[in-house]
């Protein structure tokens, strides 16, 4: 007894910092051999019990993998992975927890980008399900990670067709459910006005793309049939005739001086 008491003594705890909610979290960044890090788990779970502590998170980098295996003997569970590393989280008292889940969305923009000659800016894209049915639609595409929806619909309408663009407001948005890996979806249609206006598509994503009379565009029988590409077609009509009025963004700092936006309705502060 006296020897294992020893061996305990000279396993160190993980480092750890504490959380705002009564929990740690370890970050791991160096090699470390497999029993080890399972010993060192084990007497820090002790230890964070007598603290009271709660929840535990653990960040494992891509590179040490192979201590998936013995957090989730100890109780662990994924959380949510990125490209470089998995996180993986405890309740150390068990049973429920109001451990807050993985991102629940997507986010993604469609852009609605008229010119003076009441033409629209379409795609037809060369991958997915819409690839080789003709089909002319909005430049579309998914929110990075740090972007701002308004700066998201300029750089798609960019990317698939060189036009540069000024993001003027956000129409409409939509959400669905277990639309991607299970996921919910959230959908903002963009307003945006052209700068430029020589179309160049993207090769490795758009078959084509061109400016398309608005009449043209919505004789598609992909828009009349379908019914939320039908409602979306009609508010971006209503708003081209000044009979709908969508929300602008509006620069804002929050309590912690992060800032971001706020989408608030346009009316009175029209460009």
């Amino acid at each position: 007894m006296e020897q294992v008491a020893a061996t305990m003594e000279q396993v160190k705890l993980l480092t750890s910092v504490n959380d705002q909610h009564g929990g740690v979290i370890v970050e791991l960044s160096e090699p470390i051999d497999s029993g080890i890090f399972a010993s060192m788990l084990r007497i820090s779970i002790s230890e964070w019990r007598k603290l009271g502590k709660k929840g535990v998170w653990i960040k494992l980098p891509i590179e040490l993998c192979s201590l998936v295996e013995v957090a989730v003997k100890e109780g662990f569970w994924y959380h949510h992975a990125e490209p470089t590393y998995l996180m993986l989280v405890s309740w150390l008292p068990g049973g429920a927890h109001p451990l807050p889940p993985n991102a629940s969305h997507r986010v993604g923009v469609g852009a609605f980008v008229m010119n003076e000659k009441r033409e629209v800016l379409v795609v037809q894209e060369n991958s997915g399900i819409f690839r080789g049915t003709g089909i002319w639609k909005f430049p579309t595409g998914v929110v990075e990670e740090g972007e701002d929806l308004c700066t998201a619909a300029v750089r798609e309408v960019k990317e698939e067709t060189a036009i540069d663009a000024e993001f003027m407001e956000i129409l409409a948005f939509r959400q669905t459910h277990k639309a991607y890996f299970e996921k919910s979806d959230l959908f903002f249609l963009c307003m945006l006005r052209p700068i430029s206006f020589d179309v160049q598509r993207q090769e490795a994503e758009i078959e084509a793309a061109k400016w398309m009379p608005w009449d043209e565009y919505v004789a598609q029988p992909f828009v009349q049939k379908t019914e939320f590409v039908k409602h979306i077609s009609d508010i971006c009509l209503a708003k081209v005739d000044g009979d709908y009025t969508g929300f602008c963004a509006i620069p804002t700092a929050s309590s912690g001086g992060q800032m971001g936006h706020v989408y608030q309705n346009a009316q009175g502060r029209r460009r």
